[in-house]
């Protein structure tokens, strides 16, 4: 089904071609446009009879699926061209209606709907084209990814010969022998050879240099590079481990040139036959390996206990800096007898020998890291989290590869050895990664300590966070091919990625998400700017008060957002047009959900345009009193005179009953009530009370406060003080003034401020000495007097 499909869409492809001809479109079609269809369609044809015999090697149909990407790749730019000028055209198109069908009344109609339509075919017609010449080549490339993950696949559960059988350890090791002898007997062929000494000679001068330069870099690199930290560190950052982590650095670096310039140098000479030639050129890989390696456990493992990453007792840290190395020296060894089984045709039984040993030594330095890794001590008081969180995350990756260092040589014994190489190598490679991320953070978080003067504290700052967070994102594609990943599966998660994906009629891409993203992130800017504009430097001249300037202000920042989405969206490309009725069915349901969040919504803006409530006032709604700091969209924040913080929906403003003591001005009453004894004279107490509040700064003399006699209460006469303040928010302190005031004068004049008074008188007591009895102990008898009880007959009398 699938064959006939790709033939279906070819055919398609050129029953377009023929029709965009037959239109007079083939201007359309240039001819290197038409030869590049034709060189795509013996590309495909080539592509379909590989995937069909299913012979290719895997190096022949990664080849093929290059030239197959290249030219998806083009297809999919061509796809979106003219996408706007072809909605323009059918827009006109459909400004005319549909054609009558006796034709067009009007020959001037008739002419510009023929030229439109042909206009709209001649750009249709490239664009079909493209489209299916994109969906050809994007089924092909699956096919041959999948003929290749299937091959990868069954290689790795294959199983092979068993490497400890003794039958297969002789012609192993004649194997071994062989190859060595053929090596050096090529190499010496080679260094006797009449060319290769003219050669050296005609190339004597830059050999000598380099071979100099090597021995130089490689004696004296050290030494330099300590040279160059001193003299850096005269700039300031001393003690800061930046100029520490760059001198590491130098010392890899130069030795690693120096191994460079003697391969250059061996080179030149040309006294290498093909297997030497073959070899030198992965010695500088190799060079770099050892090199890194070397760098990392002295940067996890570090001369000082303060400056390590890893927590290693003091016991241990030479055994792991070496068990580190060691763990180089197998990944060089693995690709060294990669590149020997490259160019010495094997048997598979030699190959499963041959590399069993390799697999074994790797699993044991893995467990005597394991091992190292139980000991290791303590996370001092002063770690940071940062230090905490790695160290936790470097026991676990030491339970894995444990584990995977036990299962390894199991797979091997038992003859998958692809398999264990599949698990033993990338863990070695996801240690050494995973430490130079854990490196790399640490020399952030020094560098920022220095820039910011804080010091170690920085280490653990938000900023170092951050960068460790990117160093892991930017690690997942090397992780992805040390598992086993291709290159061209991560590119063809990329390609996925750029061409985003499909909502009805629009298309998502980063590109538009991107633009999107920019064009928001101006306007939210520009709006923001436009609201401190107002609230600092406008609306603080006009006579408006602080509620209407907080929702002048408010009301500015949602439409300014709103704004900015609307043409966010516009410049972006986006036609959400396709997902109105999708937004209408879910807006029903997203309706009963969020019925209350609406509603408090709607009860926000209500807020900003009737203003019954505005920031700075004094309210009262729901038993909360205080004033009103903040009107948002959703809520409404009060701050009550105890100073906490009450977060009120807005819908109880709107719905419930609130009491606005200062709605438009900041007059308000203050009441306060005294008592007096009985027999005192009242018209005394009234034109004092009236004296005092005339008196007071606050009162207002027009209306005039007044005092009234309340009554006969049950200890006092009681009075009342009611007087309008200009301003309610000192009712208070006016209060509390005027009550010291009182208190004062009342003392002067000699009125008394009764206070009540209780006489409590017991019925029948003699009910209550048979319970009380028991209780008394011989040593201390209890002898209670209840009949001789204190009271006062000056006050009331209460019978219990």
């Amino acid at each position: 089904m699938t064959r006939i499909s790709d033939w279906a869409r070819h055919w398609l492809a050129v029953c377009l071609l023929i029709l965009a001809t037959a239109s007079g479109v083939s201007a359309q079609f240039t001819e290197e446009n038409r030869a590049y269809l034709e060189a795509w369609q013996r590309t495909a044809e080539r592509a379909e009879r590989a995937i069909d015999a299913d012979r290719a090697s895997e190096n022949a149909l990664e080849t093929l699926r290059r030239e197959l990407a290249s030219y998806r790749e083009r297809f999919q730019t061509a796809r979106g061209r003219n996408a706007e000028r072809i909605k323009t055209l059918q827009a006109q198109l459909d400004a005319l209606g549909p054609e009558p069908e006796g034709g067009d009344a009007s020959p001037d109609i008739a002419n510009l709907r023929d030229t439109l339509s042909q206009r709209l075919l001649s750009l249709q017609v490239p664009q079909i084209v493209s489209e299916e010449a994109y969906s050809h080549a994007n089924g092909l490339i699956a096919e041959i990814d999948k003929i290749i993950r299937t091959r990868r696949g069954d290689a790795l559960i294959a199983r092979g010969p068993i490497p400890i059988n003794p039958e297969y350890w002789g012609p192993a090791l004649r194997s071994v022998r062989n190859a060595t002898t053929a090596l050096w007997n090529e190499t010496a062929n080679q260094i006797t050879a009449d060319t290769t000494r003219e050669r050296i000679l005609s190339h004597l001068p830059p050999i000598l240099g380099l071979l100099a330069l090597s021995l130089v870099l490689l004696s004296r690199g050290r030494a330099w590079a300590h040279r160059i930290g001193e003299h850096l560190r005269s700039y300031g950052g001393r003690g800061t481990g930046v100029w520490s982590f760059v001198v590491s650095l130098i010392q890899m670096l130069l030795p690693f040139l120096g191994v460079f310039a003697l391969v250059q140098a061996v080179s030149l000479a040309g006294v290498l036959g093909v297997r030497g030639t073959l070899i030198l050129q992965a010695v500088p890989q190799w060079a770099l390996i050892l090199l890194a390696y070397n760098w990392l456990s002295e940067r996890l493992v570090g001369n000082a206990l303060e400056n390590d990453l890893i927590p290693v007792r003091e016991g241990y840290r030479a055994q792991t800096r070496i068990l580190i190395g060691a763990l180089a020296v197998m990944l060089v060894l693995r690709d060294a007898v990669g590149y020997f089984l490259h160019f010495e045709n094997l048997t598979a039984a030699s190959q499963a020998v041959i590399g069993f040993p390799l697999i074994v030594a790797s699993a044991l330095i893995l467990m005597g890291l394991h091992r190292i890794g139980l000991q290791q001590r303590p996370i001092g008081e002063g770690e940071t989290s940062i230090a905490a969180n790695a160290n936790r995350l470097i026991r676990l990756l030491r339970r894995l590869s444990y584990l995977l260092a036990y299962l390894a040589p199991m797979l091997a014994v038992l003859g998958y050895l692809n398999a264990a190489e599949a698990l033993i190598y990338p863990v070695i490679l996801t240690l050494g990664l995973l430490a130079g991320l854990l490196v790399l953070q640490r020399f952030a978080g020094d560098l920022y300590g220095w820039i910011s003067k804080r010091g170690e504290a920085a280490r653990d700052s938000l900023l170092t966070v951050l960068v460790g967070f990117g160093l892991a994102l930017m690690a997942l594609p090397l992780l992805a091919l040390i598992w086993g990943a291709r290159v061209a599966d991560l590119t063809e998660i990329w390609a996925k990625f750029l061409a985003g994906f499909q909502i009805g009629e629009t298309r998502i891409s980063p590109t538009n998400f991107l633009l999107f993203a920019m064009v928001f992130a101006a306007g939210y800017m520009l709006t923001r700017l436009v609201q401190s504009s107002l609230r600092n430097s406008l609306l603080p001249k006009t006579r408006l008060d602080p509620g209407g300037q907080n929702a002048i202000v408010s009301g500015t920042g949602y439409v300014g957002i709103f704004l900015a989405a609307v043409v966010a969206i516009t410049m972006a490309g986006l036609d959400l047009s396709s997902l109105a009725i999708v937004a209408g069915a879910l807006s029903v349901g997203i309706g009963f959900g969020l019925q209350t969040i609406v509603s408090n919504f709607v009860s926000g803006i209500i807020l900003l345009i009737e203003r019954p409530v505005s920031k700075g006032d004094w309210i009262e709604v729901n038993g909360v009193m205080g004033y009103v700091r903040d009107i948002s969209v959703r809520s409404t924040r009060i701050e009550t005179f105890d100073r906490t913080d009450v977060i009120l929906p807005n819908s109880d403003l709107i719905s419930g009953s609130v009491t606005n003591y200062t709605r438009g001005n900041t007059v308000g009453r203050v009441i306060v009530p005294v008592g007096v004894a009985y027999g005192t004279d009242t018209r005394m107490v009234e034109g004092i009370l009236r004296e005092i509040a005339e008196a007071h700064p606050m009162v207002l003399a027009n209306p005039a406060p007044s005092v009234v006699f309340q009554g006969f209460g049950a200890d006092s006469l009681d009075f009342e003080i009611r007087a309008i303040l200009r301003d309610v928010n000192w009712v208070l302190s006016v209060k509390s003034d005027m009550n010291y005031e009182i208190n004062r004068r009342f003392a002067e004049e000699g009125i008394e401020i009764p206070f009540a008074q209780r006489d409590l008188w017991l019925r029948n007591p003699e009910a209550l000495k048979p319970a009380m009895v028991p209780a008394a102990t011989p040593s201390d008898p209890i002898e209670p007097d209840l009949g001789d009880m204190p009271g006062d007959t000056a006050g009331d009398t209460d019978n219990v």
